[in-house]
Formats: structure tokens, sequence, C-alpha cells
């Protein structure tokens, strides 16, 4: 994920959501001063002197909050102390900004964990229609947004859990169910956001069958 132009300087914000949505992982949120487009990112911080972390916006562009989703590392610098405010607390975030951009075009739309989180955004501007959605997780607890998501995409809306199994769940990685598809369109944008090894091994297998490499766009999670 590209980091902001470097005047983007951090602002001071007042927390008013924060919210452990499943185990370890969290949406926090402030009141949204200005707009910003599907699919964009800021800087997050706890305050204005350590470094700060991206987070993608999961929020919609018309939400009065504007909010971030997150999964704790234990070992991790930013996340524990994030998970540890409270609303009222401050936080210290970034103009939006980046180029991951969502449109009303027909996609895919291909993530893993938190990386979830620029989908559901797109999902709550009105860009659902259209689209495929694959998930991937680990455990069936961490597929976060489902019920929105089901609601909103029903059977294009896949689910792909690597540790258990559930009814129409699949089984298997985020990477298997594409790669069992007969034929993927190649005249749609297939959109990846997760870490860097399942975003170039997604990437790899689109263009093995047949994706035109300027269909896809990633965003990596680090």
């Amino acid at each position: 994920m590209p980091s902001p132009p470097a005047h983007f300087a951090l602002k001071k914000e007042t927390l008013t959501r924060h919210e452990e949505i499943s185990p370890g992982v969290f949406v926090i949120g402030f009141q949204r001063k200005q707009g910003f487009l599907s699919g964009q990112a800021i800087k997050l911080g706890i305050d204005g002197e350590q470094p700060p972390r991206i987070y993608s916006i999961c929020s919609g562009v018309d939400d009065n909050e504007l909010c971030v989703l997150f999964n704790v590392k234990p070992d991790g610098f930013l996340t524990p102390k994030l998970a540890a405010l409270k609303p009222g607390d401050p936080v210290y975030a970034s103009a939006p900004y980046g180029t991951f951009l969502g449109t009303d075009q027909p996609a895919w739309w291909i993530a893993t964990g938190t990386g979830i989180a620029p989908f559901h955004g797109m999902l709550r501007s009105g860009m659902g229609k259209n689209k495929v959605l694959v998930h991937g997780a680990r455990h069936l607890n961490e597929f976060c947004f489902a019920d929105e998501f089901t609601a909103a995409l029903g059977a294009s809306y896949h689910r792909c859990c690597s540790a258990e199994n559930a009814p129409a769940v699949f089984s298997g990685r985020v990477t298997g169910f594409p790669a069992q598809q007969d034929a993927l369109p190649q005249d749609q944008r297939y959109y990846i956001c997760g870490q860097a090894g399942m975003a170039v091994e997604t990437r790899d297998l689109l263009i093995g069958k047949g994706i035109p490499f300027e269909n896809i766009v990633t965003e990596i999670y680090f």
C-alpha cells in the first residue's frame, strides 16, 4: 500500500466508534469531515509523533463516520494500542489518499482477512451491483461483514475457509475458488487486496487463466 504525499499531515480526531466485531478484529472510526473515494486509505496513529500505519477505509462515502478495520498483532507496535482505545480518545489521521478505486463496472473482488476493508467501503458506496466477491479466511469467525455481503451479493459472495468446514463455504484457500472455475471473464477487472504472497499468487493464477495483466488491480497489506 503506497504512502501518502509528504504534505499529508496527521490531524487530531476523536474516536466515535470502537467495536470488536470478531475476536481480535476491530472497527474504529471518527466523524467524517471531508470526502473520499471508495478504496482509498488513511494513515492512522495514536499521537502526532510515533510512526503511523496505513489502513484502508471500510466505510461508505456517504457514511457519517470514517472507519478502518484492523486485526490485533500481539507483537505489533500500533494495533494493540488502537485496540485499547475507547470512544472519546484521540487518534491522529491523514487525509484520504490512494488509487485502489472502485467503479460501477462488473468486477471481481478478491481479499483475505482484513483486506476485505476497501470492498466493504465500495459496497456501502453503492458499487455492489455486478460484483463477485471471493473472501478467504482461516476460521469461520473471521469473515468480517459477512451478513452485509450476503444480503447484497447473494450467490456472488464466496467465502473460502482454509481451517474449518461449513455448508455453503468453499473449503480451501482463497486462490482455490478461481482456480476451479472453468472460465473467468476476461473483460472485467479483478481487484486483489491482501498480503503480498497472496496477491502475487492470485495475480499469477489469473494471468494463467487468461486475464490480461492490465485488468488486475492490486493493493498490498503489510
